[in-house]
């Protein structure tokens, strides 16, 4: 008999002994299980067929001794190593020309002879070591190809083909770098499209795509992504349809699908629909727990762009808040009972959603009824989440679902302070320590950030990183508080301020030079201004800290000689403003420092606050008069909403800097500032000229006219004086008509 014969008999004879006996070793695989070998001898009979089976000169030789071997042995009496005897045996070259054949004999179907070849690698396969071998990898894009190969579908021997198919892949993925090989064989597409096709099979389709997300989400969206698209649709519109108990399977499964770019809007549509009819209904907590760990899915990625507006999406946003609060609550406040901290994990992102929205002045999707009902429950649910941080031990501090509950107080504490006052101080130590804590381990800080989004959203990694240090999530609300006595002077005697100083000076390490800052997340700077809020605050309402803390000294010096670089940096202007308006608050309290009597970094940096407080304002022609108007610079003007404060502010320290450094003086008349800023008045229109804009440059001029006689020799020969009776200056007037 003929190998084609063999293959010919239909299951009856080639591929039922394969797949039957040897199968369950080896060849189907897919019941595999190791047994140990019924004595420490070997089995003679199998050796002689094994013998016979490496000896073979042809195919037919080589097929009719691999049968023998199928009947030497039973199903589940073989081994690891019996099986790897059975590979030495036989080798690849045989399942090679099995599977790249292109011509059979007569009478034998195309299929056959491949289906054998698959059959023999999903042998192979079931040995973990043979399923990494380069002759199994490189066979990754043929095994793609029978996943969408057209045939019968009900032929017995195409299915165990696809049977097997997804076995070898199966193997393969399960490997330390199996994943890479087949994305980079076009597995995913060809996953994507027989499951797309719902042919036999299809669903190990979606299982074996599941792995692959879940092991390089990156990888499988680089690769794949129209073919994954088109998954996500299909899934999108069962979920919207289902009307079983698979739209919570679907809950599950959705989450994985969701691409790290933009969500097509029609599967947002979809699923927000999904959710709303599942969310709506009553449900017990493993029906409802998937469907907010999705919908926590889509706000993590999305934000609120998924909600409709109107009626119907403020309603939702709303049920999904309360749903969240609910489930927070009840987690948190019993003692005792086992904390489900993927979900509420879940129910902080959708809380995060809440406060944006909440807090969101235009083109928010909730009325301002809706509004107070949710800051109501959310500051129940914000209560528990102090609650519980309150028990947390040091022996915890590390554990993911901390770093989750303090994520969504930080989230909370920057737009709410009044409330929960008490709590939130009787808290504050303990946040000192763990952001401390966290920022000393920075690598396992970040590593615990990576945990947090996976805790919270799926098996896999989201699209955005969530942060890994816990200070940037503290901050906005650190902000707020030290303008509060109480909360202050907690978190000075804490050693905030000196923690907040070495974060800031780390943060600014990554904008140095030797740092590429065009791949900087703005994080870092948005942390950094923030820290210069704070700082701010402190400056003004504990100016003794500034004095007496060495922390401090350290700060100026770097701010001093990072300002000239950076007031000459396209797009920071804005963090420019902070670091020069900081610095100049600090130079009038730190004025005896050795680092600010006239040396090379402090009269750098006094010459960048002045480049930076001199450029605010130009002249501009108005059509149809003669004269100009007084006009923010066109780098200024789109931020000014922003910046104006910090620019007041900085004109009002750098006034008061002037009499206390003997030196400010003439390095401003060397800069030609008072010169050109009497030089501008005396261009534009004085109606134009708002009056807090008369008082801050009246206010510097002065200084410097008191300062020293060459500045008001100088500003006499600018017509000073007559700008100042122009702009009813009577404090410059009268100063510069003083000797």
């Amino acid at each position: 008999m003929s190998c084609c014969d063999l293959a010919a008999a239909g299951q009856r004879d080639a591929q039922s002994l394969l797949c039957s006996q040897l199968g369950k070793a080896g060849i189907m695989a897919s019941d595999c299980e190791p047994a140990l070998n019924q004595a420490e001898g070997r089995n003679p009979t199998l050796e002689r067929y094994l013998g016979a089976l490496r000896e073979a000169k042809n195919d037919s030789e080589q097929f009719a001794a691999l049968l023998l071997v199928t009947k030497a042995v039973k199903a589940g009496d073989i081994d690891a190593k019996t099986r790897r005897r059975i590979f030495d045996a036989v080798g690849f070259t045989f399942p090679n020309r099995l599977l790249t054949t292109k011509e059979a004999p007569d009478g034998c179907p195309d299929h056959v002879l491949r289906a054998l070849g698959v059959a023999l690698l999903a042998c192979f396969c079931s040995d973990p070591e043979l399923a990494a071998h380069p002759q199994v990898l490189n066979k990754i894009p043929i095994l793609s190809t029978f996943l969408t190969a057209r045939g019968d579908p009900d032929d017995a021997a195409r299915r165990s083909m696809i049977d097997d198919t997804y076995q070898c892949l199966t193997a393969v993925a399960g490997t330390p770098r199996g994943p890479r090989h087949l994305i980079a064989g076009g597995t995913v597409s060809a996953l994507c499209q027989a499951y797309l096709g719902h042919g036999y099979g299809f669903d190990q389709a979606l299982a074996l795509l599941v792995g692959l997300l879940a092991a390089a989400e990156t990888q499988c969206w680089k690769e794949g992504e129209p073919d994954l698209l088109a998954v996500l649709r299909g899934l999108s519109e069962d979920f919207q349809k289902a009307e079983d108990a698979s739209k919570f399977e679907l809950c599950q499964l959705l989450p994985l699908f969701l691409p790290p770019t933009t969500v097509p809007s029609e599967c947002l549509r979809d699923l927000q629909a999904g959710l709303a009819r599942i969310l709506g209904s009553k449900l017990s907590s493993w029906q409802r727990n998937p469907a907010l760990k999705l919908a926590a899915r889509l706000a993590h990625a999305c934000g609120s762009d998924w909600i409709p507006a109107g009626n119907s999406g403020s309603k939702f946003l709303a049920l999904l808040v309360n749903l969240a609060c609910v489930e927070v609550r009840l987690a948190l406040e019993e003692t005792g009972t086992e904390v489900k901290e993927d979900v509420v994990t879940a129910c902080y992102a959708l809380m995060e959603l809440g406060i944006q929205e909440c807090t969101r002045c235009e083109q928010s999707l909730l009325k301002e009824p809706q509004k107070v009902q949710l800051v109501s429950v959310m500051k129940e649910a914000i209560g528990a989440v102090i609650h519980y941080l309150q028990q947390v031990g040091p022996e915890k501090q590390k554990e993911p679902f901390v770093f989750a509950s303090v994520r969504i107080l930080g989230a909370w504490l920057a737009e709410e302070t009044s409330s929960l006052r008490k709590e939130v101080c009787q808290l504050l130590p303990f946040l000192v320590r763990y952001a401390k804590t966290l920022y000393e381990e920075t690598e396992e800080a970040n590593d615990l950030s990576q945990q947090v989004a996976t805790l919270a959203i799926s098996p896999t990694t989201p699209g955005p990183t969530w942060p890994g240090d816990a200070l940037r999530l503290l901050l906005p609300g650190w902000c707020h508080l030290t303008v509060e006595d109480g909360p202050r002077e907690i978190l000075i005697k804490e050693g905030a301020p000196s923690l907040l100083c070495k974060y800031f000076l780390q943060q600014w390490e990554l904008t140095s030079p030797g740092h590429d800052t065009s791949v900087l997340p703005d994080s870092v700077e948005i942390s950094l201004q923030t820290c210069c809020h704070i700082f701010l605050n402190l400056v003004v309402t504990a100016p003794g800290l500034i004095k007496r803390d060495a922390c401090f000294t350290s700060l100026m010096n770097t701010l001093m000689a990072s300002l000239p670089a950076l007031v000459q940096q396209q797009g920071r202007l804005l963090l420019a403003a902070n670091v020069a308006t900081l610095g100049l608050l600090m130079a009038r309290l730190l004025s005896t420092s050795p680092a600010l009597q006239g040396t090379p970094a402090s009269r750098g940096f006094f010459a960048a606050a002045i480049l930076f407080l001199s450029q605010s304002h130009v002249a501009r022609a108005t059509p149809g008069s003669d004269q100009a108007v007084l006009a923010l610079s066109p780098d200024y003007e789109g931020i000014w909403a922003d910046l104006q404060e910090l620019w007041f502010l900085g004109m009002q320290a750098f006034t008061g800097c002037v009499p206390l450094l003997p030196w400010l003086a003439p390095a401003a008349l060397r800069s030609r500032w008072p010169q050109e800023l009497l030089q501008l008045l005396g261009s534009v229109s004085p109606n134009s000229v708002k009056p807090e804009m008369v008082a801050a440059y009246q206010g510097v001029l002065v200084e410097l006219a008191r300062a020293n006689r060459l500045c008001r020799e100088a500003m006499r020969l600018q017509a000073g004086e007559e700008t100042a009776s122009h702009y009813h200056m009577a404090a410059l007037e009268q100063c510069l008509a003083e000797p």
